[in-house]
């Protein structure tokens, strides 16, 4: 192999890594149905068929958990396009293509069960999820002009992303059901980021330089998929303030962690561009965990804030004082 290989020849050197990685997977993934998960007692009919249509009041899920779920699921609802973005981009034949398949059913999964949720429990409108449904699949997603490495490379950090995120969109639900539905499916989004990790390790070994390149490249511009969804900037404000997704976690949970397993810092034999790219990578992630303290300090003002006038305003009135009478002095 030469130092720059060719995007077939890299794909052809990394078939055999894929298929082991493909066995891998396979052994270690365990099968579970969506339909086990959703608590169909609850369900009832809705107006069409003699019911009664959603009402704000139904929902025993809070606002903030309300747009961690409509989020998470809005941006699996996007499969077809995901699985165009690698379909084209890897292979559809050999080990490549028996790998697409298999993560797109096992993607497929996710959706059905989170939706199958929030509509039998009556967590969120039905039908401005459906609409917001239609809007954001037609719109579709577009990673750009990615190349086959800059993709394994960026999914990599997206599938830990997508882990962490729905783990703690479980815990915040504070419903024992959602949260083992959505610690199931983070289950699955674990297996896929070892898979996408593990072709990147090889990745290094055999194009360390373009490889190198296409992580820095893939960290410093990184955004989830469902960053052109509507409502997306409110909705991550919403879900960066609650703690299930921000900055830190993305700093210390998703990208340092991958990031260290790659041994990316440690590692020898990268040549000029290769080293520019890691000396790229080093000052973003140090400007990324700067910006992560500066919102979690600035997120701990805003509750200190909240809590003292939440005390405030339950203090017996005894402790209170009265802006009438005149102050001690």
């Amino acid at each position: 192999m030469s130092a720059t290989p060719t995007t077939a020849a890299l794909l052809a050197e990394l078939e055999p890594v894929v298929e082991e990685n493909l066995n891998r997977h396979e052994k270690m993934a365990q099968e579970w149905h969506p339909h086990d998960y959703v608590p169909w007692s609850q369900g009832r009919d809705f107006a069409f068929l003699g019911g009664e249509d959603w009402a704000p009041e139904q929902s025993r899920l809070d606002a903030t958990a309300k747009a961690a779920m409509i989020t998470n699921l809005l941006t699996e609802d996007n499969l077809p396009s995901y699985h165009r973005e690698i379909a084209t981009r890897f292979s559809r034949d050999g080990a490549w293509g028996t790998w697409v398949g298999r993560w797109t059913a096992e993607e497929n999964r996710h959706g059905i069960a989170i939706r199958d949720y929030l509509v039998v429990t009556r967590g969120v409108d039905p039908v401005e999820l459906e609409r917001a449904r239609m809007d954001y699949m037609t719109s579709g997603y577009d990673s750009g002009d990615k190349t086959p490495l800059e993709a394994v490379a960026y999914v990599s950090f997206q599938e830990l992303a997508t882990r962490v995120s729905h783990r703690n969109t479980g815990k915040a639900t504070n419903d024992p059901v959602a949260d083992q539905m959505l610690a199931r499916i983070a289950k699955d989004e674990n297996l896929h980021m070892v898979f996408y990790r593990n072709i990147v390790a090889a990745a290094l070994d055999i194009a360390p330089d373009q490889t190198m390149r296409a992580i820095a490249d893939e960290v410093i511009g990184f955004e989830m998929p469902g960053a052109t969804m509507a409502g997306f900037r409110k909705n991550s404000t919403i879900i960066a303030k609650a703690g299930i997704y921000d900055l830190r976690l993305h700093h210390d949970d998703v990208v340092a962690p991958i990031l260290r397993h790659w041994k990316v810092f440690e590692r020898d034999g990268f040549g000029p561009e290769g080293e520019q790219a890691r000396e790229e990578l080093a000052a973003f992630m140090a400007g990324l965990d700067a910006q992560a303290t500066k919102f979690v300090e600035s997120r701990q003002r805003m509750r200190d804030r909240l809590q003292a006038k939440q005390d405030t305003e339950l203090a017996p009135l005894s402790q209170q004082k009265d802006p009438l009478l005149p102050t001690p002095s």
